[in-house]
């Protein structure tokens, strides 16, 4: 950066010097006169000088003109307007001042406007020209290539890939879906059809990789172009990266990414009020409880995105929260960030951590989550997701907490498994202290999160790398999945609002069945399903459903409404809380010595009230 920089300011002011040197030939055919070319030096010094201050301060030196666009050079024509308003100004008033201007022609000034113009803009824009020309070069060299998609993001890429330098491929041109895409050219590159068509472009111009340009919500156009380019025998498949995995870097052969199961799923994207939510955390203090685990820590880096007053991670993980701390202020090193260990089952500590931090928003994420587990640890269950939530909701009704968010699943509905069950008495324990308490105290219940650990798709991936088998527990099982970043925005976006006694029910989109989800894994790791990689049926496990719904069948009848990507269920709790902290006393004494089937009795009195 700092060598373009250079490159460009000696480049700036040489081509001012020339455009004044040539608006004074121009002028007085092709001759300077003597009296002129004595204070030449000074002219040209002023000229220039100018040029170069205005060009910085309309920030033309950090950018690559690669991409210029028509803002780039609204900004180059105000940047040499000034110079030319500025210097126009010198030579009228410097004319009865200063010798150096006197009898200075004042047709040199627009002159000298224009022909910056052409030599400074000139210069930025024919490396632009030059990459335009790229196909016509190339036409012949390099691995040739094919782009799915002629929209925006196609444009886009194309637009990037004719900037860089790699000379080892060749664009043959696009495929699109829509007809009015047909017969078109982009950056001289030709829509040679549809996605149908695949197969006979991969065997004109022998093509070996393919590139998928299209958005994420369009996931019918995708999967076909996956399935059609793989059975016409193309192995090398990328996509590009969303907005915000680019990180601010520039679209390259670099960073296009491998096809992965989240492309394939049919997520559509989701547009996140990411005003509301901007409002609702900015300049707040913050606590997320569960830090370290995968949507608490998604939600701790969300979170500073926002830029919040400060930020309290907290967990009983002591390695995971180091982690996450150390890379939460590797992102935000100015931010106000708190880690704390801390066990949400404790209502001292718990207390103690609200009152000395006085956060204005808790995320409460802390839970166990995973099924198999829990059923075979009750007590356990028990005691983190429903002491843990009771204690840690109570501290924050105590304190004054204005927003209590509780992080909860689609396993709460209809509960079969221990870890459901005991999701849904937290649900009905903050929707009760909702009633009692200025806290407002909202829900949200969700899916399976992509690459949560201890998901199914990191099980997959480690069983296919190890030869398989891939083991379904159902060939009918059936589940809901949504990426670990859209959940946590859309978390907060339902804490924003939420005005307490809600359960909010994220939109999971399509169901998944588990067993295609096995396919594709192994598909895209390069294998055939039961050819390469075996596929296994073990048998659904305790506290397993085939199916998950989102919505009771109250919740149904209640006439829940959807809100964007959001449904909102307002039933009304059919308990009062001082019973369920009655029956729990009672029970706390003998959690850890009491049969397993008296706790798992429990559970099903009270979600029965």
């Amino acid at each position: 950066m700092t060598r373009k920089i250079a490159f460009f300011t000696v480049a700036d002011a040489i081509l001012s010097a020339l455009a004044l040197i040539a608006a004074f030939l121009l002028r007085f055919e092709a001759t300077i006169p003597p009296e002129y070319f004595d204070r030449l030096f000074y002219y040209i010094a002023i000229f220039a000088g100018l040029n170069l201050i205005f060009l910085r301060a309309e920030r033309l030196y950090s950018f690559t003109w690669s991409f210029v666009s028509l803002t780039e050079l609204t900004r180059l024509f105000r940047a040499l307007t000034y110079t030319a308003v500025t210097f126009a100004l010198l030579v009228f008033i410097g004319q009865g001042t200063f010798d150096l201007f006197s009898g200075f022609p004042r047709s040199i000034v627009p002159l000298s406007y224009i022909l910056s113009f052409v030599f400074i803009g000139g210069l930025r824009i024919s490396k632009r020209i030059w990459l335009q020309l790229g196909p016509e070069k190339a036409a012949s060299a390099g691995e040739p290539i094919l782009i799915v998609g002629a929209g925006k993001p196609g444009e886009h890429l194309i637009r990037s890939l004719q900037a860089g330098t790699n000379d080892n491929y060749r664009i043959v041109g696009l495929v699109d879906e829509r007809p009015a895409n047909q017969g078109i050219s982009i950056h001289g590159l030709p829509v040679r059809g549809y996605i149908k068509d695949i197969p006979r472009i991969v065997n004109d111009e022998n093509i070996k990789q393919v590139i998928i340009a299209l958005e994420r919500r369009e996931t019918d156009a995708i999967q076909s172009a996956v399935n059609i380019a793989r059975e016409a025998g193309v192995t090398n498949i990328k996509i590009i990266p969303e907005f915000s995995e680019l990180l601010g870097q520039t679209l390259s052969f670099r960073n296009l990414k491998e096809i992965s199961i989240e492309d394939l799923l049919g997520r559509e994207s989701t547009n996140i009020e990411t005003k509301k939510i901007n409002e609702f955390i900015r300049d707040k203090v913050v606590l997320v409880t569960g830090a370290a685990g995968s949507i608490g820590s998604e939600l701790a880096r969300q979170i500073l995105q926002f830029s919040p007053l400060k930020l309290i991670i907290l967990d009983i993980d002591e390695s995971g929260l180091f982690n996450l701390e150390h890379e939460l202020r590797r992102l935000r090193p100015k931010a106000d960030l708190k880690a704390v260990i801390a066990n949400v089952t404790d209502a001292a500590k718990m207390n103690a951590v609200i009152e000395k931090h006085k956060p204005e928003i808790i995320f409460h994420a802390a839970a166990y989550k995973h099924v198999p587990l829990m059923e075979d640890h009750p007590e356990e269950a028990i005691k983190v997701n429903i002491l843990g939530t009771l204690r840690t909701a109570q501290a924050a009704a105590k304190h004054g907490v204005q927003k209590f968010v509780l992080v909860s699943t689609d396993k709460a509905v209809r509960p079969v498994s221990v870890m459901g069950k005991t999701k849904r008495i937290a649900e009905m324990i903050v929707k009760s202290l909702n009633n009692e308490s200025e806290t407002n105290f909202v829900a949200v219940r969700f899916g399976n999160v992509l690459g949560s650990r201890g998901s199914v798709i990191p099980l997959f991936q480690e069983q296919i790398r190890r030869g398989g088998p891939v083991t379904v527990t159902h060939p009918d099982m059936i589940r809901y999945f949504m990426t670990t970043p859209e959940a946590s925005l859309l978390v907060m976006e339902a804490g924003a609002v939420g005005q307490g006694g809600e359960i909010f029910i994220l939109d999971m989109g399509r169901p998944v069945k588990i067993i295609d989800l096995a396919h594709e894994l192994i598909r895209l790791s390069g294998y055939t399903p039961d050819v390469h990689i075996p596929i296994a049926i073990t048998g659904i496990r305790p506290g397993e459903n085939l199916f998950e719904d989102i919505l009771t069948d109250e919740e149904k009848e209640s006439g829940a409404t959807k809100w964007e990507k959001i449904y909102v269920s307002r039933t009304e709790n059919n308990f009062q809380l001082s019973e369920i902290i009655n029956r729990l006393s009672e029970l706390e004494e003998k959690l850890f010595t009491a049969p397993e089937e008296e706790l798992r009795n429990f559970l099903d009195k009270l979600i029965a009230r």
